[in-house]
C-alpha cells in the first residue's frame, strides 16, 4: 500500500470516528433532554388528573407522530417532532402514575422502578461503550421477540390473565435491555447516524423500560 493511500486511510478513520463521536455525544444531549421534557408532561397530566381516555388519544397521537419523527429525522422539523412525541407520551403515562402513586407504597415503587431504568440504561450503554462489541447479531431475535410480546399484550387485554401478563412485563424488560445493547451498538459501529432517529429508538426501549419494570415491581410487592 502506497504512503498516501495509508494516510487517506487514517484520516478517513479519524473522520469516522469525529462523526460517531458526533452523533453519540447529539444523541445522549437530545435523550436527556426528551427525558425530562416527558417527565414534566407526565407531572402536568398527573397534577390535572386526565382520564384514561385522555391518555389513550395522547399515545394514538404519539404513533402518527413516530412517522413524522421518522420522515424530517433530518431536517430541524424532526427535533419540534421528537419533543411533541415524547411529550405526548409522557403525558399518557398520568393516569397509570397516578394509579400507582394511590397505592400504599407507590411512591417508593415508582422511585424503584425509575431508579432501576436508569441503573439497567447507563450500564448497559456504558457496557456497549466501553467494550465496543458488535451486538447487531441480536436483532432478529429481538424484533422476533417484540412482536410475540405485542401479540400475547394485545391477547391478554381479552384474557386479562395475571400471570400472562407478568411473563409479559419480565419479557419485555429483557427485551428493551437487549434493544438498548442493540441500538448503542448500532450508533457506535455506524449503523444509525442520525442523531435524532437514535434518540427516539432509545428513549422507546427506555419508556418501555420503566414501564414494564414498574408493573413487575408492584406485582412482587404484593401492591
Amino acid at each position: 500500500m502506497q504512503p498516501n493511500s495509508l494516510h487517506q486511510s487514517g484520516l478517513n478513520t479519524v473522520d469516522s470516528a469525529l462523526a460517531t463521536n458526533k452523533v453519540l455525544r447529539n444523541t445522549y444531549l437530545l435523550l436527556s433532554m426528551t427525558l425530562v421534557f416527558s417527565a414534566v408532561t407526565a407531572g402536568i397530566a398527573m397534577a390535572m388528573n386526565i382520564g384514561r381516555g385522555t391518555a389513550l388519544i395522547m399515545m394514538l397521537a404519539s404513533f402518527v407522530l413516530l412517522f413524522v419523527v421518522n420522515r424530517n429525522a433530518d431536517n430541524e422539523k424532526g427535533i419540534y417532532a421528537i419533543f411533541a412525541f415524547t411529550g405526548l407520551l409522557g403525558a399518557s403515562l398520568g393516569p397509570m402514575l397516578n394509579a400507582y402513586m394511590a397505592l400504599p407504597n407507590g411512591p417508593a415503587l415508582v422511585m424503584q422502578a425509575l431508579g432501576g431504568t436508569a441503573l439497567v440504561f447507563f450500564g448497559l450503554s456504558g457496557y456497549a461503550l466501553t467494550t465496543r462489541k458488535d451486538f447487531s447479531f441480536m436483532g432478529g431475535f429481538l424484533i422476533v421477540g417484540l412482536l410475540v410480546a405485542v401479540v400475547a399484550m394485545i391477547a391478554n387485554i381479552f384474557l386479562a390473565i395475571p400471570a400472562l401478563q407478568l411473563t409479559i412485563s419480565a419479557a419485555m424488560v429483557f427485551i428493551m435491555s437487549g434493544l438498548i445493547l442493540f441500538d448503542t451498538s448500532r450508533i457506535i459501529s455506524g449503523g444509525e447516524t442520525n442523531y435524532i432517529r437514535a434518540t427516539m429508538s432509545l428513549y422507546l426501549n427506555i419508556y418501555n423500560l420503566f414501564i414494564h419494570l414498574l408493573h413487575l415491581l408492584t406485582a412482587f410487592g404484593d401492591d
